[in-house]
């Protein structure tokens, strides 16, 4: 599933291609997505010229004159840049084709990614407007988290990952934070410690970091044979470890299923 650095990647891998481009056509293959697809999309993209590609949280913004385009990858999506006139692959649902000779094509087994139209401010879209803060914003600190906590007895792994509290902080992500800061991932949000919180924010912010500097080692490759973008793969500390040795202590990493999401854990170095 394509995580808040995986989408970041894209909008950095996608920019140049696109930027300053007028769209001369869309092609929907399968208007089917999660919501359907904008009937008239290709109507109201037809001359459009792209002045910006933009982020808030696994939301990829494409910003026109006359409004935004809001996409979301959803479970398997990739966005990647191709020629326009390349045969389309099984499940390559959409082309925005440029002036460049060049295309946006979405690919999505899954179908559960999507496509907006807003002539609205984005950010107040009824998808966008309820979001947390940017794990990586100045907001989301000690003082916010702590105080957004407070009474909570969901499990710490569950409210990290909540889009409410703080965007982009997925499966994997979360169990590499919770880790990295001593914290049991099923101990209740409203138990976890000050002082664990502040390791907590430290750690989110830097195993964001660390994985969209390494997404962004992808970029040369951004544009590949099959016009998908080259992911990335971070290097984990526990997720996805089960039974193998903790990095730091040596027992075995122990998994278990919060909000019916896997969690990777090790027993010795995360108390609860």
């Amino acid at each position: 599933m394509p995580e808040l650095p995986e989408v970041e990647t894209t909008c950095r891998g996608i920019a140049p291609h696109i930027e300053a481009r007028t769209v001369t056509g869309v092609i929907v293959r399968n208007r089917n997505l999660r919501w359907p697809v904008p009937a008239r999309l290709n109507r109201i993209l037809m001359d459009q010229r792209i002045e910006q590609v933009s982020r808030r949280g696994k939301y990829i913004l494409l910003y026109t004159t006359a409004g935004c385009l809001i996409m979301h990858l959803g479970m398997s999506g990739s966005l990647g840049i191709t020629a326009a006139g390349k045969p389309p692959r099984k499940h390559d649902h959409v082309d925005i084709v440029f002036d460049s000779g060049q295309c946006l094509r979405l690919h999505d087994p899954r179908r559960f990614g999507s496509i907006h139209w807003t002539t609205a401010e984005p950010l107040e879209h009824a998808l966008l407007a309820g979001l947390g803060p940017e794990p990586l914003a100045r907001e989301f600190d000690l003082a916010y988290i702590w105080q957004a906590s407070r009474k909570r007895r969901v499990a710490i792994k569950s409210f990290v990952m909540n889009s409410h509290i703080v965007v982009g902080v997925g499966n994997i992500y979360a169990s590499e934070a919770l880790f990295m800061a001593g914290v049991h991932p099923r101990r209740a949000a409203g138990r976890v410690t000050r002082k664990d919180y502040e390791k907590l924010v430290r750690a989110i912010k830097t195993v964001i970091r660390a994985a969209i500097r390494q997404g962004g080692t992808t970029l040369r490759d951004f544009t590949q044979s099959d016009g998908n973008p080259g992911y990335f793969k971070v290097k984990l500390k526990v997720y996805g470890r089960e039974n193998e040795p903790c990095t730091i202590c040596g027992t075995p990493i122990r998994q278990l299923v919060i909000g019916q999401r896997a969690s990777y854990f090790c027993p010795a170095c995360q108390h609860t």
